[in-house]
């Protein structure tokens, strides 16, 4: 039998991995396969058969859980675009560290795969090419860019973690002007006095070099001066600042905002002009691979896509395998307890389990540092994430890191989500700033709470604790109709964690210390009870934001110039009951009125000021409201505030609280802190305007004190300098001649500056009677209104008017009182 041999030629072949169509045929063929990969899991065949049916459409989006097998799904749909003749193929992820990831599983399946977009095998349609979003996306794409067309045609693409993606595709599209860039000061030039009319004060620390204060530039001045903006960048586009960015939006410039602060200039298209990167937009299959929890409307505005696909996104039957978590607000349970203490419960569990906590910003960072075994930034990340996933390190700080991380199984047994996420860009400060108190900026903190929350269990059998702390935090996501913005799995582990609170034995750290080792010690009555609220499940209809899909219309519609469907198209689409909306999509439609009809545009914008005040100041000017402070009584006015605003006593005390931890001294948090005192003055039965970021004019905060007196408050909570400079005593005086052209003669005022330091430097002078708030005064304020707010609410007597005013005489917060008590004279 030595000479024995079969010619295998002559049988009819059957299906093999590089004919068969359907995806998971390609599976079972798949040759070499690893032996972990024996059979798809129900929810990988589920998706591919319907990703199967719907393969011919140009865009699909598939929704999976982290953990269920989503990079498989995506590399056996790309292997069966090959075998259809739909190559190139491209795999594309949010960076390096899940390229090697995404390499490393298509090795483990056999699936020939290139890093290297310049692979033969990769043009001829026979290996899948795994990239970063960012060397398909930017000013110098290999795969080419705008007019000199697609250099690499891309047949089906798959963009994984779509929404990690999405930030890199921001930096791209945006242009950032430094100071040190000669482009900045002659564009400065052009704006100044458009700027000053905006809003002076603002526009006089940008040029006294403040770090907080930034301006919007009027989109009237943005479009008249287009042509000299173009030339002055034009001058610059070699500057670092420009050169990798300039081919991206040198088309797209005069339907951009531009902000404007000290450090730089910021330039940014309303939305993403992804018909750049031809390549991408002209791909016959594009893919969107993303987790459960988001809202799809975003990739209209980034990638473009307003078709069905949309609101019919691939998904699984059922939805509930996502691992066990138990999500604890500690500071709801208990409002007395301080990060300190939460702090250190969390040092303590990390001697025994890796800790991750994630923080919004450097600043945030430096709370930890005394605990922390790591502090994880750009640089650090991937090799830190390794080692999490390695070993035991303790307790890993990650700074503004929401999403495009894995830290599965002992990576990550306890994450702690700390204060509310921060935005990085201009432009989406200004956003924030202007949808202050909307539903809006609810649902995309939710979106990125949860994204986070996402990082510490990457698979079905995988369990870890989450922490929420950070009283603004807490707010945000416990008040209001905020829960019901969460996924149906993670609302469920919400509601599931909130029944827990009231079997606990008390609200002491060593009890919610105690509830968590049910979860980390995986418990088995626990684990059954939490994988027993995700049983069965499903996905609910995705609602689609309709205003996103319209603003994409709209600026697909302007860029072809055809501007009057455009405006028309945001114009009906302003018609919602969110006032504070209402006014931002106006002011958006009147930026395109403005490109045919410059008197409709101010008309239009100064009904979008009537809706919301923080939109920009028409030219015709925005008329100031006095405060009516005739007839107040403070402790009615306190109590019909908090019964018309709150359902519970212990609502008050989260929301309290969540204010109060707005009001620090730290550079760049100005919009808080004044959004605050705003809102303190209600809490303690006073009214109070924002003048200065309302109408461009007067202080930054104005109490109505009752008969006839007020507070004009000018905040300097960002102030690094030793002393108080001439620049802000100006300011609080020119606020005190504002006040006395806009009130009668009989009406009194106190000028208040919050400031850390009460020393003027030389030269500087303030008016007589000038009073300042120092962090001291400031800290015994708010410790006050603490005692205040807890004796009201613990014997729930909310509705009692003469409890509420003996209460505000003992906590000292009486009008007479805040004067004398909380802010001394000017040295």
């Amino acid at each position: 039998m030595s000479g024995f041999s079969l010619d295998l030629t002559k049988l009819t072949p059957g299906v093999n991995s590089d004919t068969a169509i359907p995806p998971r045929d390609i599976f079972t063929a798949l040759p070499s396969k690893d032996t972990k990969f024996q059979y798809p899991r129900d929810v990988q065949s589920e998706v591919w058969e319907k990703w199967y049916d719907a393969r011919k459409n140009q865009t699909n989006i598939i929704k999976m859980n982290t953990g269920s097998g989503k990079t498989s799904v995506g590399l056996i749909i790309l292997k069966s675009c090959i075998n259809e003749g739909e190559g190139p193929a491209v795999y594309a992820v949010p960076d390096n560290y899940l390229v090697e990831q995404v390499v490393l599983e298509a090795n483990q399946l056999g699936i020939p795969v290139t890093q290297d977009e310049r692979s033969p095998k990769f043009i001829a349609g026979k290996e899948i090419l795994v990239t970063n979003i960012f060397k398909l996306v930017n000013g110098r794409s290999v795969f080419g860019v705008g007019d000199e067309g697609p250099k690499i045609p891309i047949g089906a693409i798959i963009i994984d973690d779509a929404h990690a993606c999405l930030s890199s595709i921001e930096d791209q599209f945006s242009i950032n002007i430094q100071k040190n860039n000669s482009a900045y000061d002659s564009l400065f030039r052009i704006f100044e006095n458009s700027l000053m009319t905006q809003a002076s004060a603002k526009t006089l620390e940008i040029k006294s070099g403040d770090r907080n204060a930034y301006v919007r530039v009027p989109f009237w001045k943005w479009q008249e001066s287009i042509n000299e903006i173009t030339r002055i960048l034009l001058e610059n586009k070699e500057h670092d600042d420009l050169s990798f960015k300039w081919p991206l939006i040198k088309e797209n410039l005069t339907l951009s905002k531009c902000v404007v602060s000290a450090s730089k200039i910021e330039i940014s298209p309303h939305c993403i002009p992804i018909q750049m990167i031809p390549s991408l937009s002209n791909a016959r299959r594009k893919i969107f691979m993303t987790a459960t929890l988001v809202d799809e409307s975003i990739l209209a505005s980034h990638f473009g896509i307003t078709d069905e696909s949309l609101s019919n996104p691939i998904t699984p039957k059922t939805i509930g395998d996502i691992g066990d978590r138990m999500i604890l607000m500690p500071q709801v349970i208990n409002p007395s307890l301080s990060d300190v203490d939460i702090k250190a419960m969390c040092k303590e569990i990390s001697t025994k389990h890796n800790v991750v906590v994630i923080v919004p910003s450097e600043y945030r960072a430096g709370f930890w540092q005394d605990v922390a075994d790591r502090v994880l930034d750009k640089a650090t990340i991937y090799r830190g994430v390794q080692e999490l996933r390695a070993q035991h390190v303790g307790l890993v700080v990650l700074v503004n890191r929401y999403d495009g991380i894995d830290l599965p199984n002992t990576a990550c047994r306890l994450l702690v989500i700390d204060g509310l996420p921060d935005v990085r860009r201009l432009v989406d400060k200004v956003t924030q700033s202007l949808l202050l108190g909307s539903e809006k900026t609810k649902d995309e903190i939710i979106q990125k709470i949860e994204q986070g929350m996402g990082r510490g269990v990457r698979s079905s059998d995988d369990f870890c604790g989450v922490i929420l702390l950070g009283k603004a935090l807490n707010g945000a996501v416990f008040l209001g109709s905020s829960l019901d913005k969460f996924s149906p799995a993670t609302k469920a582990q919400i509601q599931l964690s909130q029944k827990l609170v009231p079997i606990l034995p008390d609200t002491t750290i060593d009890s919610i210390k105690g509830a968590l080792d049910y979860c980390l010690l995986r418990k088995p009555e626990w684990a059954s009870m939490s994988k027993g609220v995700l049983a069965g499940l499903t996905m609910e209809k995705t609602q689609i934001d309709q205003h996103i899909i319209n603003k994409r219309l709209a600026y697909d519609l302007a860029s072809r110039n055809i501007m009057q469907q455009a405006a028309s198209t945001l114009i009906s689409d302003s018609n919602t009951a969110d006032k504070i909306y209402r006014g931002y999509l106006k002011e958006h439609a009147a930026e395109y009125v403005n490109l045919y009809d410059k008197a409709e545009a101010q008309v239009l914008l100064q009904s979008a000021s009537s809706d919301n005040y923080r939109v920009l100041k028409p030219l015709i000017g925005v008329t100031y409201n006095r405060l009516n402070g005739a007839a107040l009584e403070q402790a009615k006015e306190c109590s019909s505030y908090l019964r018309s605003s709150f359902k519970t006593a212990n609502q008050v005390v989260v929301y309290t609280n969540s204010i109060l931890e707005s009001l620090i001294f730290s550079e760049g948090t100005s919009n808080p802190f004044e959004d605050a005192i705003d809102k303190v003055a209600y809490l303690i039965g006073f009214r109070s305007q924002r003048p200065e970021n309302d109408t461009g004019k007067g202080p930054d905060n104005l109490w109505a004190m009752g008969e006839n007196h007020y507070l004009v408050i000018e905040c300097k909570n960002g102030a690094t300098a030793e002393r108080i400079s001439k620049h802000d005593c100006n300011q609080l005086n020119g606020s005190g001649a504002w006040f006395r052209s806009m009130y009668d003669q009989t009406a009194t005022f106190d000028p208040v500056m919050i400031h850390h330091s009460n020393f003027p430097e030389y030269a500087a002078t303030l008016n007589e009677g000038s009073r300042i708030m120092t962090i001291r005064d400031l800290d015994n304020f708010k410790a006050s209104i603490v005692s205040f707010i807890t004796a009201i609410c613990t014997s729930d007597k909310l509705h009692d008017e003469i409890f509420i005013r003996e209460r505000l005489i003992s906590c000292k917060l009486r009008a007479s009182d805040i004067i004398n008590t909380y802010t001394r004279k000017f040295r």
